[in-house]
């Protein structure tokens, strides 16, 4: 099973909300090293739900649910997307802060490549986080 990390800008699509809505596509991916990580994804690995911008922080986790299919809303075609279903919530919010502050998770994608909105995580990385947000990797 993969790893992952999938970001969303809270007042666009909240953690909340993926729970309010039980699973939902993670369309609009536009980059094209993102959209290979969506493709690279397969039904039942797991993924950090992660607020970019506001808040910056770990919530929740998530699992794919669909893998990936064309997004409709890409009219040339050349982009797709996966659906997401929440498993649970985080106990403690992981901050960007905590994450490059500590030494384990120096290398992680999140802090290397910030601009990524899908990014691969490791085994290490994810059970590392997981400790910090209070869960079983």
């Amino acid at each position: 099973m993969a790893r992952w990390l999938l970001k969303s800008e809270p007042f666009k699509y909240s953690w909340d909300r993926m729970v309010a809505d039980g699973r939902t596509h993670w369309d609009g991916v536009r980059n094209h090293q993102a959209a290979n990580n969506l493709k690279a994804m397969r039904v039942g690995d797991r993924a950090f739900f992660y607020h970019s911008n506001e808040g910056m922080e770990v919530v929740g986790v998530v699992e794919i649910a669909r893998e990936y299919y064309p997004d409709p809303s890409d009219e040339a075609g050349r982009f797709g997307m996966v659906d997401v279903s929440p498993v649970e919530p985080v106990k403690t919010p992981v901050t960007l802060k905590q994450i490059k502050a500590d030494p384990d998770l120096a290398g992680m994608a999140l802090v290397r490549q910030s601009r990524l909105s899908v990014c691969p995580v490791t085994d290490a990385e994810w059970a590392r986080v997981c400790e910090l947000a209070g869960i079983e990797a």
